[in-house]
């Protein structure tokens, strides 16, 4: 996520944050409670939440989705929505019922395996009763059919997220939570899954998704329905659908599609051009991160008051124009694409080690801009270390409370704790490890504790003390001291 900070992309309202970057003049990021170190959430067969430590109800337990089928047809005139969604998953143990997450719409069916089920609600938990229960290690199927006009979620400490309408259209955008106000889903990184979309909407309007396009076709009523598939596995907060009026541009590069949209009511120029440089940063990050982990290329550009920050949405990020508003921006660009690493196909396993995500795409912001010719890493470290305000070193972005989940800690003092790790172990240790801990956990999840021990391993050093200052430490540590 991004909100506006000197070209960053990274949302903060108030003191909070929603997807990954905002664009406000001077951009935050987001926050929450602490964890123990290297602890990961507990399961529990069947009930809701996965027993992460800052969001105890978020996901379900007692499955694993394996694929979403979402089939949605909307109405901006009347802001309805009629939605089929096909949920094919693995039980983790007997479940004689489940959890989906479902905010505010009306369910009309449900069946398991073909079978009609039971179902009620528990205030944003669709409680499914199969007719049998679903025993351990048994692949299903749940289909549920449901209508009605989405509402956003608002968490107390996060903001507004999820299906918004807008004038022309909707906009499903969010972070922590987003993917409940449009489908039943089990709303949590740690459970990953791939995606099928088909978006009906009236004919004229764009409806952009995630993953490669496949294409379009005339529906009745006036109406055209959109496809597109994520194969990779994809974090739940991390689809997004973008309905409206949109100048749309096709490409391919390296054998994969490209699509990208920009709002039409924005005027040509800086937003066109700097998504127009969607591959050329994501070549150059590649050459620093790995081979580019996702199937697609693209961004959308949404001109929507409520919509201030970027988010990561994977394969195709989604960024507010305002960060386009003085001019081209490839800061923005570059730090949701390196998400697309780290944040999307290396995503968390709990909400308490955001920082992994956004460290190091605050760094990859910094490595960009030392490549284009403009600041050097250790001149924007020097910066960052100089002008941090005294909340950045109280609050430790390894462990920042559920608060300050997308504070400027997590953000900016993250990107510091990654420029410390590079100075203390070496530039050939550091870019091995950036590439080694993207090879390793790709299309999976990760901890803190686990990159720390990526980190030792690869650089052959113990790094326990330089963690321990600049994750977890609640005062400003000394400058790092150059390997050798």
């Amino acid at each position: 996520m991004s909100r506006n900070r000197r070209g960053l992309a990274l949302l903060v309202t108030g003191a909070l944050a929603l997807a990954g970057c905002t664009a406000d003049p001077a951009p935050r990021r987001e926050s929450r409670s602490a964890p123990t170190p290297g602890a990961t959430p507990s399961v529990t067969p069947g009930p809701a939440g996965v027993g992460d430590p800052y969001f105890p109800t978020a996901g379900n337990s007692g499955y694993d989705v394996e694929r979403y089928t979402l089939k949605v047809r909307y109405d901006p005139a009347s802001d309805e929505l009629r939605g089929d969604a096909t949920v094919r998953a693995t039980a983790g143990a007997d479940l004689p019922l489940f959890h989906l997450d479902l905010a505010g719409l009306t369910v009309r069916r449900v069946t398991v395996d073909g079978v009609p089920a039971r179902h009620t609600r528990e205030g944003t938990e669709l409680v499914v009763t199969p007719a049998a229960p679903v025993r351990a290690g048994a692949a299903f199927t749940v289909q549920v059919g449901y209508d009605g006009r989405p509402v956003p979620l608002r968490n107390e400490t996060i903001g507004e997220g999820g299906w918004l309408h807008t004038a022309d259209g909707a906009v499903a955008l969010g972070q922590p939570e987003s993917a409940s106000t449009w489908f039943p889903v089990n709303d949590h990184p740690s459970d990953k899954a791939a995606y099928d979309f088909e978006i009906t909407v009236p004919k004229g309007l764009v409806a952009v998704a995630n993953g490669v396009p496949g294409g379009q076709r005339l529906a009745a009523g006036g109406f055209t329905t959109w496809r597109w598939s994520e194969a990779a596995p994809m974090a739940s907060y991390l689809s997004t659908v973008v309905i409206g009026k949109y100048r749309t541009s096709t490409g391919e590069h390296q054998g994969r599609p490209v699509f990208s949209a920009v709002a039409s009511s924005l005027p040509r120029g800086a937003a066109d051009g700097s998504i127009a440089r969607t591959v050329a940063v994501a070549d150059y990050l590649e050459s620093v991160f790995g081979p580019y982990p996702f199937a697609a290329y693209g961004g959308v550009v949404v001109d929507e008051p409520r919509i201030r920050y970027a988010l990561e949405t994977q394969s195709r990020p989604v960024y507010s124009a305002n960060f386009f508003r003085g001019g081209e921006n490839t800061g923005v660009v570059a730090h949701e694409l390196a998400h697309q690493w780290f944040g999307d196909s290396v995503s968390v396993a709990r909400w308490a080690d955001i920082w992994l995500n956004e460290g190091l795409a605050t760094y990859a912001e910094w490595l960009w801009a030392e490549h284009e010719g403009r600041n050097t890493a250790q001149a924007t470290f020097d910066q960052e270390y100089t002008t941090a305000d005294d909340a950045v070193w109280r609050v430790p972005p390894a462990a920042p409370g559920a608060a300050n989940l997308f504070s400027e800690s997590v953000y900016q003092r993250g990107g510091m704790a990654v420029h410390a790790l590079r100075v203390t172990v070496g530039d050939d240790a550091f870019f091995r490890l950036l590439k080694t801990w993207a090879a390793e956990k790709r299309n999976g999840n990760a901890t803190t504790a686990e990159f720390v021990a990526t980190a030792e391993r690869v650089s052959g050093q113990q790094l326990d003390d330089l963690f321990a200052a600049w994750l977890y430490g609640t005062e400003r540590p000394p400058p790092p001291t150059r390997a050798g």
